[in-house]
């Protein structure tokens, strides 16, 4: 026997050297991920409780001495963006303030603590009665948490509160309404693993830290509950043994889990059940089957007694009872099975060979509970067949295993376990339980999960080796160099391939590429798990938080072969409704996630701690918020060798763009767009805050061309698609319909009639500039667009932080993107633009 649970056990433990992929696994077996949105409990352990919407009291930025009310923009993890009460939709003048650092206090505060509430002075204007607009913004206020804001635990996540060795009540799930405290022993994820106190030796158990048993320290007091051991322990001590512990767990405070994260979980509704009413239920300690059951004790408004029916003799009967409320899963009204076609599984000592639920009333001589005391589904989620998930085994709490969904009915599925070490039944499981998690949530917070042995490892081609040939393989395998292995290697067995957390810094400089907005809607941080899992989530995110995400991940394509075939991952980015696809080499090991971050923000131009291991609370090591866009650029930046202060062959470019073509079209527009030649004497033409290289052709074609071929120039009404890398300002006929005949027109025959009809540019007299536009600030770009007939667009430029150098480098495609404009208005503002342009290359030129 011990031979046997040794043979065992080496096959659980080489079970889990071995790491599961779970896009292969799901490629293998033809099935989908349920998707991450399903599982509420995972979405609200990855939010810090703050949100858009809930008001705080801050002090005045030019006046600390009084405070203001203001509201919660964005949240980024520690990072809130504030407005104050009173701007409306005005966001010129939003802050952001650290929750460590910053004195920020719930609603009321400093009613309470003696302090004035004064507008600042760009409200106290705006408003005509500030003390009437703020009671009436105080009136129903949804505040921010306090414990989130004040106190030991300010700046902490709300799942970070529970960690090891903190203490709760746990509610009893049979027999009767009380609680007794139990201790963290670790917290994984959110899964938390409870000891009960006294009983040190017991089976630990695992609960998700939102389950609706778990209660703040003198819950049971506060309500008027007992406080006793559960049975389960409750013979291992005497009466006055319990009550000692029961005395000390009173007193000593100081490890607890603060009662206010628990002010924020739901309400237990009241119910409507009474003491004898029948009703279907899923049997917790088996919930591969449902059965009778009956409501045997009503606790009070909330609570009630649920007993699992047992038709045998009074001594051999089981009890298996649950202490439940309106909402408690596993509930369900007298002949929901039979809807569905689901059979019910009799009671033990019934009779019958089919059971039926009117046979069973009468001869029970008992009622059915009403449907009106069951709540009603409200849940969008739409799982579906074949969906595979991770869900914890009913049977070992401690294990979770992945699981398929063979069936669904709202608000229930059925779920076959897969690789658990004993077979399992097909289990029902309500959809919002908190035993189940999406694909991948036991990589990402370091849990262990059971995977069938087929899906850990593929099988090996049967190849004759040579002899000292499987010794190199071996040696190979061992150092985690075997080549046949694209998987990942196993974070569980070797600390080394644990990536920490990656952190996105979203005040740092974002660069040319990525969306600043965007970088502040990002989760605070990703990780810690697999390195190649987290790195590919990281990117990915950045991808998306891009102008053009085909761009960035161009920039980051692999452009060699990996120095390992292993290192190579392919990521996707949408964009305009095409997906596009990259190699992109990435480290598995935890040693070189530094300095691969830092070299990855540096080929997306933006500041080397933008993400990383590091989070930047305060001021950046880089000094990068004191650097426009381009001056950025210009230290970081691939192109710092480009010259601005040369214009000669920029200048010859747009005098032959200028240039009548040698064979004339009809309809000619006194209006140019020059894009970018990259050569060594041209301006790099990419705007501000805006992806660089490609143009809209890119995305268009669906192509991937290299940044050297692209040029476009407008001639007459049409604008051509890709030209010639030539640095040369004219081109042959020849080569220009070689290109023509290539090439897509970037703008439709529909457009060009747009622009023929609506556009109306008349060339005034030439721009005379009294400054150098190199030296503009933010403020002269703005009061020179204010000046044109685009006056409107000027608060766009002051938003995207564009300045004399930006505004330089921008063109018609980047302002169409980065701007969402019409086309029309684009080109407008552009011809404006090139104004500028051509004044400044003339000036300088002379």
């Amino acid at each position: 026997m011990e031979l046997q649970d040794k043979h065992s056990a080496d096959a659980d433990s080489s079970q889990e050297e071995v790491e599961f992929n779970w896009e292969e696994y799901l490629e293998e077996t033809g099935s989908i991920a349920a998707p991450h949105s399903f599982f509420k409990h995972v979405d609200t352990s990855l939010q810090n409780g703050l949100a858009p919407g809930m008001k705080l009291e801050v002090p005045l930025r030019t006046d600390p001495q009084f405070y203001w009310v203001a509201r919660i923009i964005t949240t980024c993890g520690k990072l809130l963006l504030l407005r104050y009460a009173g701007c409306g939709e005005d966001r010129s003048a939003d802050f952001w303030c650290d929750i460590v650092t910053s004195d920020l206090h719930p609603i009321g505060w400093a009613q309470q603590n003696g302090k004035t509430l004064k507008p600042p002075d760009g409200v106290k204007e705006k408003l005509d009665n500030w003390e009437e607009f703020l009671e009436k913004t105080l009136t129903g206020a949804c505040s921010a948490p306090a414990h989130l804001l004040e106190g030991p635990h300010r700046g902490k996540e709300p799942m970070d509160l529970f960690g090891p060795d903190s203490r709760l009540e746990l509610q009893h799930s049979q027999g009767s309404l009380a609680a007794w405290p139990v201790r963290i022993l670790e917290n994984i994820g959110g899964r938390l693993r409870l000891q009960y106190e006294g009983a040190p030796d017991h089976a630990s158990l695992h609960l998700f830290y939102l389950h609706p048993l778990l209660h703040h320290i003198g819950w049971a007091e506060q309500h008027g509950y007992e406080i006793r051991p559960p049975g389960a322990i409750s013979h291992l001590m005497s009466d006055g043994e319990w009550k000692e512990i029961v005395a000390t767990h009173g007193k000593d405070n100081g490890d607890c889990v603060p009662a206010e994260f628990f002010q924020e979980q739901p309400l237990i509704p009241t119910h409507s059940f009474s003491v004898g009413m029948k009703l279907e239920a899923v049997d917790p300690t088996d919930p591969s089957y449902i059965t009778p059951a009956t409501i045997t004790k009503v606790f009070d408004e909330r609570y009630f007694l649920v007993e699992l029916d047992d038709l045998r003799p009074e001594g051999s009967r089981t009890c298996r009872n649950m202490v439940c409320h309106k909402n408690s899963h596993g509930l369900l009204p007298v002949g929901w099975s039979l809807k569905l076609g689901v059979s019910v599984h009799p009671p033990p000592g019934y009779s019958q060979e089919n059971f039926d639920w009117d046979v069973y009333l009468s001869q029970v001589e008992a009622e059915a509970a009403p449907e009106s005391c069951f709540p009603v589904p409200q849940s969008t989620q739409v799982f579906q067949e074949r969906m595979k998930l991770e869900a914890v085994n009913p049977f070992q709490p401690q294990d979770i295993c992945i699981a398929s969904i063979n069936r669904v009915n709202t608000p229930y599925v059925w779920l076959q376990f897969e690789g658990t070490k004993a077979p399992v039944p097909e289990c029902i499981v309500h959809i919002e339980s908190m035993d189940i998690f999406p694909m991948g949530w036991c990589e990402s917070n370091g849990h262990s999960l059971c995977t069938p042995p087929h899906a850990q490892a593929k099988p090996q081609k049967k190849t004759v080796v040579p002899q000292t040939e499987k010794q190199n393989t071996s040696a190979k395998t061992v150092n985690g160099l075997n080549k046949t292995d694209s998987t990942t290697c196993n974070t569980n067995s070797n600390g080394k391939y644990m990536c920490p957390k990656i952190y996105f810094n979203h005040r740092c400089f974002s660069g040319p590429y990525l969306n600043k907005g965007r970088i502040a809607e990002l989760p605070k941080s990703v990780g810690p798990g697999s390195c190649v899992l987290v790195l590919k989530e990281v990117l990915s995110l950045l991808i998306n938080a891009a102008y053009k995400p085909s761009r960035v991940l161009r920039e980051l394509e692999l452009q060699e072969e990996p120095s390992w075939p292993q290192h190579a991952e392919t990521l996707k980015a949408k964009y305009k409704g095409k997906t596009y696809r990259a190699t992109v080499e990435l480290v598995r090991t935890s040693d070189r996630v530094p300095e691969f971050c830092r070299k990855t923000c540096i080929r997306l131009e933006c500041c080397p701690n933008l993400f990383g291991p590091l989070m930047v609370l305060d001021t950046c090591s880089e000094n990068c918020s004191v650097l426009t866009k381009t001056k950025y650029t210009h230290y970081y930046g691939k192109r710092r060798g480009r010259n601005l202060s040369n214009p000669a062959g920029i200048l010859r470019s747009i005098e032959a763009a200028l240039k009548k073509p040698a064979k004339k079209r009809k309809r000619r527009k006194q209006f140019f767009v020059h894009k970018k030649k990259h050569s060594s004497t041209s301006v790099d033409n990419t705007p501000a805050g805006s992806p660089q290289g490609s143009g809209d052709e890119e995305e268009d074609d669906g192509e991937e061309d290299s940044p050297s071929e692209e040029s476009i120039q407008q001639e007459g009404s049409e604008i051509s698609g890709k030209g010639s890398g030539s640095t040369s300002p004219t081109r042959s006929e020849h080569s220009f319909a070689e290109n023509e005949k290539k090439r897509k027109p970037w703008i439709s025959d529909t457009d060009k009639r747009v622009i023929a009809k609506d556009i109306r540019i008349e060339l005034t007299e030439p721009l005379t500039l009294d400054s150098n536009p190199l030296d503009w600030s933010v403020d002269d770009v703005m009061h020179y667009i204010k000046s044109t007939d685009c006056a409107h667009l000027a608060k766009l430029f002051q938003e995207q932080e564009i300045d004399g150098k930006a505004l330089l480098l921008l063109t018609l495609p980047a302002i169409q993107d980065c701007m969402e404009l019409k086309l029309a208005t684009a080109i407008k503002l552009c011809y404006h633009i090139e104004r500028v342009k051509l004044a400044f290359y003339q000036t300088i030129s002379s």
